[in-house]
């Protein structure tokens, strides 16, 4: 963002296809070394990020240039939970107000019990 403020006549879209490459690469070696440290002979991706077409494929072709099977879910399941938790949050400040701030973490609670 500050450098598209700085550069008002530079391509957004290259910065931002730019900005995902070096992710995608960051998150692949990461993973690669990762997975040569501990012997891994698989690897899942998860998480919100996992939808992401290019990190999906670059995943799959580091695995199987590394000789181990990778694993993806589906979009469906590639999920960001941190708008699920704000949603309920939301509406628990609508219905019982703030919460201390000295409230404990459970994060076995499901979710039917606090909405």
């Amino acid at each position: 963002m500050n450098y598209v403020r700085k550069h008002p006549d530079v391509d957004t879209a290259d910065v931002a296809a730019s900005f995902q490459a070096a992710v995608v690469d960051v998150l692949i070696s990461k993973a690669r070394r990762a997975a040569n440290q501990v012997g891994a002979t698989a690897l899942a991706l998860g998480g919100g990020v996992a939808a992401n077409s290019q990190l999906r494929s670059e995943f799959m072709a580091a695995c199987e240039q590394e000789g181990i099977r990778g694993f993806l879910p589906s979009r469906a399941m590639c999920t960001d939970n941190a708008a699920m938790i704000a949603s309920v949050a939301w509406h628990r400040l609508g219905s019982d107000g703030p919460t201390s701030l000295e409230v404990g973490a459970d994060p076995t609670l499901r979710l039917s019990l606090i909405a």
